[in-house]
């Protein structure tokens, strides 16, 4: 840490100095800050003092990528030292953990240019010929403003581009033109999905099992380093989402848990998209300090940010500086406040380079000035801001293409790629089976924790099973009862199926983690569906057993054991079925408020087709007969629950005269003659609970879910999630 903040503090000092006012330039119509007291004038740059003029010399030994050193200018001798480092280390206290090197690689990009058809409107470039390298135990920072290419040339330089882009050009690890195999890199998406019922350590230690092959505590080992690595300890055993009593973790702690979960596999190269993403200033420097530590190690770090503060900036190795995916600068840090000074934009004394850079280089600071013009034409006493974002732009691009800075760069890509360096190879995966058993086991230990959405649906379910029981109480077993009871059964059914929406959000937080942990390859669409359908079966069978057991008796069903374990298997697969069609749902809307009113729609048009309320033969064929009463899981259900219920039992019509079951239930529900015909409805609805989570399959790995939902539902529900 004392290292650390003597980094920052040496880039301080030597901004300062490069900050002295040895010589002004020329008077321009670029305009950052004001002079205290002088509102109403602007200050231009010539109140900025300007940088000396300094070279650039990179030296590369013959001992290949480790043993590049980046010797800079006079004018920030510190800089070398920080790159080098040979800063000395203050000792470390006794007893103290001491950080597990890693085995870095270097990373170079030649001619790199990135299209994607659509992405923007005046051409399909995102990123255009950018050159750049990263090296072992530094950090790498690819700035510029929104909708530069900061997060697409990082997923270039990682390989997880869509399928939609096309890349050109050349990408070279440890000096060899390959792709980054399983194991050998780790990404960190901007926003990823947590578990909030776990704590930390279980929730990396989950994550463990899940990517390494390998003995347990091997992987044990390797969550121990990534939460030491991260300075996670004293948050190890805390839930990451809390509970009614206790806090969750803050968003820094969050984000740092999202590093230390692709820390478990021990990376060569740690790519991050917006490590400070919604952080404030505190937990930002705790952040790249901690990131620092971890480059120490010897992990190659490259990041994308959009803005920093002056400390934070000071613990940056090199920059990538991109706007309108056209790289403006790539060198060393304090050589790229240098190169907008001789470009003729220093940084304003009192202002932080982050701040200045992306001042100079956001078009969006355009209406920012037309908006300074009207208030001069207005009131006639604001000076204008006279600065033309797209001449800085043009001018800072063209004199880094001149600069000894590009050259540099491309002599280091061909120092870099000269010589082959060993190649990286994939570490192993874990088995199919060892991801589904670790999937299930995660489950279930997630639903005894997550109250909200299983142990209070179960409490709804004996209630509303217990409220049915006690209006159809004491029905007897007479014919005049058979409607009565008909209608029981199908409220049970329908109501119950209907209260399964509850698990819409549960069911959205699985997906969720389900893409965050396939984008990684921690595990894939069979592995997940599997898994929640195994972990979906005990909870399923308690809702099942507990309601049938209230409703059953409550209603004075037939006193059969057999009968009764149909009833409750029935119900099971009802159930099941359901589950399915809510995963099938949540998968395609992805948006809590919409699954809900389509599922409540859908509910209502398969109660209307189940035959209650008219007979299915009486049903208008089209429409509502085929298909609808045929695709309606009540239908099969109720009629086998029915047929369980009133097959081989007769009623006395007189003295003479008997009515069987069946002729019973003929003016009051459909149901067939055959014996085995409860057995047959139960196997149909085993195959649509397979069916339904067929579809998912099909939906989760082909990723057609944007074909499916319009764009228009896609703004309303933006917008509903957004309220003003």
């Amino acid at each position: 840490m004392e290292e650390i903040q003597s980094q920052s503090d040496h880039y301080r000092s030597s901004s300062s100095e490069a900050s002295s006012p040895a010589s002004r330039v020329p008077s321009s119509n670029f305009f950052y800050l004001r002079k205290p007291g002088a509102f109403r004038q602007p200050i231009s740059f010539e109140d900025s003092p300007d940088w000396e003029d300094t070279d650039i010399e990179v030296k590369v030994d013959d001992g290949g990528a480790d043993s590049i050193n980046a010797a800079t200018t006079p004018v920030s001798p510190s800089l070398s030292k920080i790159n080098s480092g040979s800063l000395p280390s203050p000792p470390l206290p006794e007893g103290a953990n001491v950080a597990r090197k890693t085995a870095g690689a270097s990373i170079a990009w030649k001619d790199l240019t990135v299209t994607i058809k659509g992405k923007r409107k005046y051409s399909d470039k995102v990123i255009t010929s950018s050159n750049g390298y990263a090296f072992p135990g530094t950090m790498t920072v690819i700035m510029g403003p929104a909708k530069s290419g900061k997060s697409t040339l990082l997923r270039a330089l990682a390989g997880r581009l869509p399928d939609s882009a096309r890349t050109y050009g050349e990408i070279f690890i440890n000096g060899v033109k390959s792709r980054l195999p399983y194991g050998a890199y780790g990404f960190v998406e901007r926003e990823s999905a947590l578990i909030g019922s776990l704590t930390v350590r279980e929730y990396l230690y989950y994550s463990a099992l899940l990517q390494l092959p390998g003995l347990l505590y091997k992987k044990r080992s390797a969550v121990e380093d990534a939460i030491h690595a991260m300075s996670l300890g004293d948050y190890a055993n805390k839930l990451i989402g809390g509970h009614c009593y206790m806090k969750g973790l803050r968003s820094g702690e969050r984000r740092r848990v999202t590093i230390a979960r692709e820390l478990v596999m021990r990376p060569h190269i740690l790519f991050i998209d917006e490590p400070l993403y919604h952080l404030d200033s505190v937990s930002a420097l705790l952040m790249m300090v901690t990131l620092k530590k971890l480059a120490s190690t010897g992990c190659t770090l490259i990041f994308t940010i959009y803005q920093s503060s002056t400390e934070v900036f000071g613990l940056f190795d090199r920059i990538c500086l991109l706007s309108n995916g056209n790289t403006l600068f790539f060198g060393e840090t304090l050589a790229c406040l240098q190169h907008f000074s001789n470009a003729g934009f220093p940084c304003p004394i009192m202002q932080s380079p982050s701040d200045h850079f992306l001042r100079a280089i956001n078009t969006d600071f355009d209406r920012i000035i037309a908006m300074c013009k009207n208030w001069q034409d207005d009131h006639g006493e604001l000076s204008s801001v006279n600065m033309d974002t797209a001449v800085a732009i043009r001018t800072l691009e063209a004199t880094y293409k001149s600069s000894a800075d590009a050259a540099a760069v491309e002599t280091m890509i061909l120092k870099l790629t000269d010589k082959e360096g060993p190649l990286l190879r994939s570490k192993g995966r874990a088995s199919c089976a060892t991801k589904i058993a670790i999937l299930t086991w995660r489950s279930l230990l997630i639903m005894s924790r997550e109250w909200k959405y299983y142990w209070l649906r179960l409490v709804i379910y004996m209630f509303l099973a217990l409220c049915i029981g006690t209006v159809f109480s004491g029905l007897g077993h007479s014919l005049s009862s058979v409607g009565t009871r008909v209608g029981a059964v199908f409220l049970f059914i329908s109501f119950t199926s209907l209260l399964s929406i509850a698990g819409v959000p549960a069911q959205l937080k699985d997906i969720k983690i389900f893409i965050c942990e396939e984008a990684n390859q921690h595990s894939g669409t069979s592995v997940f569906l599997v898994g929640q359908l195994l972990s979906s079966i005990p909870f399923l069978f308690l809702l099942s057993i507990s309601s049938s057991l209230v409703f059953y008796f409550l209603v004075g069903l037939r006193d059969d054991f057999s009968l009764l374990m149909y009833f409750v298997l029935n119900f099971f697969m009802c159930l099941l079925v359901n589950d399915g069609l809510v995963l099938l749902v949540a998968s395609i809307c992805r948006n809590t408020l919409w699954s809900i009113i389509i599922l409540v729609n859908i509910h209502m048009v398969m109660m209307l087709a189940a035959g209650l309320f008219r007979i299915r033969s009486a049903l208008p064929r089209a429409v509502w007969m085929y298909p609808t009463s045929y695709v309606a899981f009540h239908t099969y259900s109720i009629q086998g629950l029915l047929e369980n219920e009133y097959s081989g039992t007769s009623f006395a019509v007189g003295q003479v005269r008997s009515l069987s079951g069946y002729q019973a239930l003929q003016n009051v529900y459909d149901v067939s003659v055959d014996s085995d015909s409860k057995w047959k409805n139960l196997v149909i609805l085993f195959l649509m609970a397979v069916g339904y989570r067929l579809v998912v399959f099909v939906l989760l790995q082909f990723r057609v879910r944007k074909a499916l939902f319009s764009r228009c539902v896609t703004r309303c529900s933006k917008s509903t999630n957004n309220p003003r």
